[in-house]
């Protein structure tokens, strides 16, 4: 059965929330700080995250810094702040979805699920291959960067948008469709999520010496010209 972790400091949304996902066969804890997830981490871990952003204490931007030092599970964003800016910086910061409150917790429910069915069907699909372009070796097993023997460091998001187009080198892909098939949605503003993380993946490439380039197709989008 696989477990969803909520954190919310409103009673009754977290209660909303644990109703409805538990009525779909997910096993639910819940939390209502920041504090007391990060003590019940250091015995056990979920198959996701929900988390609140607006929080007392720790709020859940820096508990997903927090999570995203130590592993990539799934985490979905929900906040009564639904201005882009929070949208753009919660998916940047390694968000897999972001909710604005009031929401649906049946809209939360097909969300949940939608991220496992995707996870499902990356562990069922072919092996990927390493690619290698002149000094840089992109590795899906190991999920790592490599130029001239360094690890560039990669994000897990970061990774999968240079895969995808390392994967298809010098073939344009638009913004709209890196965000499809790495966040999994496609809205209106959270294109700058995809332009952000191309200017850290470029940071990284440029400062290790890495010799194929990604490029901007103005207008479209990005490609990685070896």
């Amino acid at each position: 059965m696989q477990e969803v972790w909520v954190l919310d400091d409103e009673d009754n949304i977290r209660n909303l929330m644990k109703r409805y996902l538990e009525k779909e066969g997910f096993a639910v804890r819940t939390f209502s700080s920041a504090e007391d997830l990060n003590s019940a981490l250091l015995n056990n871990s979920p198959d996701m995250f929900v988390l609140d952003i607006m929080l007392p204490g720790q709020d859940g931007l820096s508990l997903c810094r927090t999570i995203r030092q130590q592993s990539t599970t799934p985490i979905i964003f929900v906040s009564a702040r639904g201005e882009e800016f929070d949208r753009v910086l919660g998916l940047e910061m390694g968000g897999d979805d972001y909710m604005a409150k009031p929401f649906s917790p049946r809209e939360l429910v097909i969300r949940v699920k939608n991220i496992f069915r995707r996870l499902k069907q990356a562990e069922d699909s072919p092996a990927l291959k390493e690619l290698v372009y002149d000094n840089m070796v992109i590795s899906p097993d190991k999920r790592k960067v490599i130029v001239d023997s360094v690890d560039l460091n990669f994000t897990s998001k970061e990774f999968d948008l240079l895969y995808i187009l390392a994967a298809s080198p010098n073939r344009p892909f638009s913004r709209q469709a890196l965000l499809e098939n790495i966040w999994g949605f496609d809205y209106e503003g959270e294109e700058r999520a995809v332009d952000n993380t191309v200017k850290r993946i470029r940071k990284k490439m440029h400062e290790k010496g890495a010799r194929p380039r990604l490029a901007t197709v103005w207008g479209y989008g990005y490609k990685l010209d070896v």
